[in-house]
This record gives structure tokens, C-alpha cells and sequence, in this order.
């Protein structure tokens, strides 16, 4: 049964949302008494100078859609971040000194570009990012404040450059032997352009690189050849290679980064959505389990050594923010909170759960239920992606709904990382179908466990969640009461033509080509292909300025859903791809409140 419908200006679920959390943090390599954070303490997500010594933050940023990723020079006299337009993530890459000032733009002469990546080198003499536009990817540095030089250019999907410690070694991932997302290591030289090595572990296998060692070429990456991300060293101009040998860890295994003296090196198991963090001894091989708290670890960084022999990480679970802790450098307890995060009302803690899909898969996925005894009300929430999981995170909106009476639940569907290469990916090619099996099977659990109401469950998700939802409600439309779509996708075929170059890849990897390639599954995977089976009703919140799932194709859904007479409301707001705006994040929960109630009766 519901509860009233609550949307008082203190109601718990509102302050639920405003509670500052800090998303990422990190620290100059030269200069650790300074760094930089993002967090949305101010009520946008926007990024702040650290005095690491005292903790005080002093807002660098003011983009009226926030700032979320960035980068601190090696001597921390910079902050660096791509300025776009209203959120579209088309601009150019801006700095700013740490003291605050105006941005000044580092390449005033390239046009406009798409990006998702910018690093230094750790002496500060070399800067590389990623600049995407309609002819592929390219990778440019700057060496010494100088013009950009571009190293590298190819159509397919690439990802880097992570550059060495002198910067005389730039590392990047493509794409272009798989055509999928499976990507293989080339390493440049910065200053001739030239290719000086390369790592591929062979066809159906994937090597990521992650971060060069302080003071010399060897690099941390993972491979996929045993079916699942696993660490490494490697040496990319000699070749020299070193399998961590860590067979007792189970799962994906991320390499977080090395201590300064380059002995040990930080460890992230994050295995069937669950997080451990271990260190690891470079001459000995000796693993060391932390003992830090349960929950989710990292963002956007990861965690990192510090100069003081501590670890730094953010951590959060479904009732506590993300906050950075600091963990004892020898066993990972945490001894303090560096940077804390607001002190929201309590909430429901998710539990992990498992069932049986169609195929006979596992799926794993997190359920919560409010006060009393079922069934339930319901909402199914898939998350974004697909390459992405759902961990044990703080996410307000799930909480909003448990106060109102309804049970929770999100599932980590076929496509989603760390339950295997084989099922991230079992969908490549053949997007929307397994992932809907899945959903459909998380509808038949809860119901026969007596935890959902059959005729009163809702779906809804943001991005590929949002994707999922209009997908599973044109393609089973018997099961669903209704369905909130944020962001989201409609017709994969315009996406394309309108999206930034930067997921014109990623779709065309996701795919195995371009739509004019692969007409029958772009055809198959749209969810306007589905418009006329539509029983339900219908609410999408879109970004006007989004470059990842266009406006255009949503309208072009909503026109197809209007001439066919079914349900559906779509409110727009003036941003990209999704609110980072606590008061945003709030108005699009309230819609989605209303809508529920409205449909539910």
C-alpha cells in the first residue's frame, strides 16, 4: 500500500538529496599538500581546490550544469577541465590557476571537440588528451606549454593517452583490431610520434592501461585473456611483462596506482558488484587483504597512496554518502574521514540478491523494502552503461521510494561488468533482449517471493537504464504497470546521426559497425521499434543539450507514440546527460513521485 505522497520542502527524502557527498578527490604528484575535489557541497557538482594540510575547499568552478571530472598539474598550480556548452561535452579543455581566475583555453586554435580523458606527466613537462570529432579520435601533447602536437589519429574507439613519468612515452587503447570494445596497447614516443611497442594478448581479449610508475616505463594494466580483468606490469618499449600472481583473489582486479616508492602497489577487487582492497608487494609478491569497511570504494580516481603512508578513498554504501576516508597504509583500517560528506535521515540498507534468468544465467542485484509485510508496490531500476555494475551505492532516489512505501530493486543485467567477460559480453551486437529476459525474470522472482504486487510494478533507469526501460516496456508489455525513462535512448539509428564522436564509437564498438552496417540489430535493439505494443503508460525526462542520447530521436518517439495513442509525457530540461544539480536531481524525483501515484491510483 502507498503512503501518502510526500513533497514538503523538508521532506526526508528531499534532504536525502541534499546531503554533500564528495564524488572524487586527488592530489598534485609534486605537490601533495595541494589537490583538487569534486563535490557538490554548494549544491552542484563542481570542482574545489584542496588545501590537503587543513582540508579546506575553495570553489574553482561555477558551470551553470557543474563540472565533474578534471585534473591537477604534477606542481598543482593548475586545475585542468573540458568547458563545454550547457553540458553538451563539446568545448575544449580549459585551465585554471589553483589560486582561481579566469579558464584560459590550452588549444585555442583546434575546433570544438568531444573528450574523456586528459593526463600529465608526473615531472609536468608533457600534457596529453583525447580530442574526438566527425573524422575519429586523436591523441595530442603538449610539451612545455607549447602548440599541440597530434601523435596519433584513427576512426575507431580510442581511449588514453596515460603518459610516463618524463612524458617521453604516451600509452593508449584502441580498438581498430577488434572492432568491438576490446581494445589492445600502443605505446608512442611524444616527442618523434613514432610507435615504440605494443601489447595485445590476442583476438577475443581486452588490455587496459591504468597508471605509469613514478620514476621509471613500467605501466600497471589489466588483461582480459583469463575471462576477467587482472592486473599487470609492463615495460611498454621493451615488452617485459609481469602477470601479478594473484590466483587467490577471484574476479576483476584493478590496479589503483603505486606507492611513491614504488614497492607496493593498491589493489581493487570489485567481484559480483562487491569491493575489496588489497596491497601488493612488487619484489616479494605478497598480498596484503585491507581491512577497511564494507561498502562501495573509489570514483572517478580510485584510491591512492599518500606521501604520509596513508590511503586515501572515497567510500560510501546505500545509507552513507561518499565521503574520502583515510585507511592505515598497513592493514586498511580506516583511521579518520578526510573529507566528510552531509548527514542525511536514515534510510533502508539494500541487501544482494540472485535468481535464475531465462538463458539459466545468475543475475545478482540489490533489493530493499520499506517498513511492513508485503507484497509490494515495486520499482525495477536498471543501471546505465551497459558496461557499468551497481554496487551498494548511496542513491537518494532509491530511498524515495522506499519511504513511500514501494520496494526497491536494480538488477546487474547481461552487459554488466564483473561477473565475467563472457556475460559483459554476451549482448555486444544484440543490444535490448538478453537485458530484457532479465528484467522480465526479476519480475517473476519478486512476485512469487511475495515481495512485489503483480499489477503494480514500475521500471525506470537513466541512460542505458532509461534504454532498458522503454525497451521492456515496448517488448513485454504485459508485465509493467508503467515506466520512468531518464535520458535516455529510443532509436538507436537517429542517435547516431546526432550523438558527440565520443559515443559514436562506443556504439559503433557496442554494434560491431555503424547502423548502415548493421541495420538489422540497430532495428531490432530500438525501442520505436516496439511503439505499437505499448500497454502502459509513459514519463521521459530528457536533456536538451545531451550528446549521448540526442533530442532529437526522443522527440522523434514521442511524435511515434502520440500518433498511436499511447501514454507518455516527456519533460525536458536544460542540460546534458543527467541533473548534476541537487535541486535538478529533486524536481525530476518529484515527477517521477507524481507520475507513480497517478498510475497507481
Amino acid at each position: 500500500m502507498l503512503g501518502t505522497l510526500d513533497v514538503s520542502e523538508n521532506a526526508p527524502w528531499k534532504q536525502r538529496f541534499r546531503a554533500p557527498s564528495i564524488a572524487w578527490s586527488a592530489v598534485a604528484r609534486r605537490n601533495p599538500a595541494r589537490g583538487v575535489v569534486c563535490t557538490n557541497k554548494d549544491g552542484i557538482y563542481q570542482l574545489y581546490t584542496w588545501d590537503v594540510n587543513t582540508g579546506d575547499l575553495t570553489q574553482l568552478t561555477s558551470h551553470t550544469t557543474g563540472i565533474v571530472q578534471g585534473l591537477i598539474s604534477a606542481d598543482g598550480q593548475f586545475v585542468y577541465y573540458h568547458h563545454d556548452a550547457q553540458g553538451n561535452e563539446i568545448g575544449h579543455y580549459v585551465r585554471v590557476p589553483f589560486e582561481g581566475g579566469e579558464p584560459e583555453d590550452i588549444t585555442p586554435d583546434m575546433p570544438l571537440y568531444a573528450s574523456f580523458n586528459i593526463s600529465q606527466s608526473r615531472n609536468g613537462e608533457v600534457l596529453g588528451f583525447l580530442a574526438a570529432g566527425k573524422d575519429g579520435f586523436r591523441i595530442y601533447v603538449i610539451r612545455n606549454g607549447n602548440a599541440p602536437q597530434q601523435i596519433y589519429h584513427n576512426p575507431r574507439l580510442t581511449f588514453g593517452p596515460a603518459l610516463s613519468y618524463d612524458g617521453k612515452t604516451a600509452v593508449i587503447g584502441n580498438t581498430e583490431r577488434s572492432g568491438s570494445l576490446e581494445a589492445n596497447l600502443i605505446a608512442f614516443d611524444t616527442t618523434s610520434g613514432e610507435q615504440v611497442g605494443e601489447l595485445w594478448d590476442g583476438e577475443g581479449t581486452s588490455i587496459t592501461a591504468y597508471q605509469f610508475a613514478p620514476a621509471d616505463d613500467r605501466i600497471l594494466a589489466t588483461s582480459s585473456r583469463s575471462g576477467y580483468n587482472r592486473p599487470l606490469i609492463c615495460n611498454p618499449r621493451t615488452g617485459e611483462r609481469q602477470d601479478l600472481a594473484i590466483d587467490e583473489i577471484p574476479g576483476e582486479v584493478t590496479p589503483w596506482g603505486w606507492s611513491l616508492d614504488t614497492k607496493r602497489i593498491l589493489l581493487c577487487q570489485l567481484y559480483k558488484a562487491e569491493y575489496q582492497a588489497y596491497t601488493y608487494e612488487v619484489e616479494t609478491g605478497a598480498i596484503h587483504k585491507l581491512n577497511h569497511p564494507s561498502g562501495v570504494l573509489g570514483g572517478y580516481t580510485g584510491g591512492y597512496f599518500t606521501d604520509k603512508g596513508e590511503i586515501f578513498v572515497t567510500w560510501q554504501d546505500s545509507v552513507n554518502p561518499p565521503r574520502l576516508i583515510a585507511l592505515d597504509g598497513v592493514t586498511g583500517e580506516q583511521s579518520r574521514v578526510v573529507l566528510a560528506a552531509g548527514d542525511p535521515p536514515d534510510g533502508r540498507k539494500w541487501k544482494s540478491f540472485s535468481f535464475e534468468s531465462a538463458n539459466g544465467a545468475e543475475i545478482q542485484g540489490w533489493l530493499a523494502t520499506p517498513e511492513g509485510d508485503g507484497p509490494f508496490p515495486t520499482i525495477l531500476e536498471t543501471h546505465g552503461g551497459p558496461t557499468a555494475v551497481m554496487t551498494d551505492t548511496f542513491l537518494p532516489r532509491s530511498q524515495a521510494w522506499l519511504d513511500h512505501g514501494f520496494a526497491f530493486c536494480t538488477i546487474n543485467y547481461h552487459g554488466s561488468t564483473t561477473f565475467g567477460k563472457a556475460f559483459e559480453k554476451s549482448i555486444w551486437g544484440n543490444l535490448g533482449h538478453l537485458e530484457v529476459d532479465d528484467m522480465a525474470a526479476a519480475y517473476q522472482w519478486l512476485v512469487e517471493h511475495g515481495i512485489a504486487e503483480p499489477d503494480s510494478v514500475m521500471i525506470t533507469g537513466w541512460s542505458y537504464g532509461g534504454y532498458l526501460t522503454l525497451q521492456a516496456i515496448g517488448k513485454r508489455p504485459d508485465l509493467w504497470a508503467g515506466g520512468m525513462a531518464g535520458i535516455a535512448i529510443a532509436d538507436w539509428e537517429l542517435m547516431y546521426e546526432d550523438q558527440a564522436e565520443t559515443l559514436r564509437g562506443y556504439q559503433r564498438a557496442l554494434f560491431g559497425g555503424t547502423p548502415d552496417e548493421t541495420p538489422e540489430a540497430t532495428r531490432n535493439s530500438s525501442p520505436i521499434t516496439y511503439a505499437e505494443n505499448i500497454k502502459a503508460p509513459i514519463q521521459v525526462i530528457q536533456g536538451s543539450n545531451d550528446t549521448r542520447c540526442p533530442a532529437r530521436q526522443m522527440r522523434v518517439y514521442e511524435d511515434k507514440l502520440n500518433s498511436l495513442r499511447k501514454s507518455i509525457e516527456v519533460h525536458w530540461f536544460d542540460a546534458g546527460h543527467g541533473a548534476r544539480a541537487m535541486e535538478q536531481q529533486i524536481e525530476h524525483q518529484e515527477l517521477m513521485l507524481r507520475f507513480a501515484y497517478r498510475v497507481l491510483g
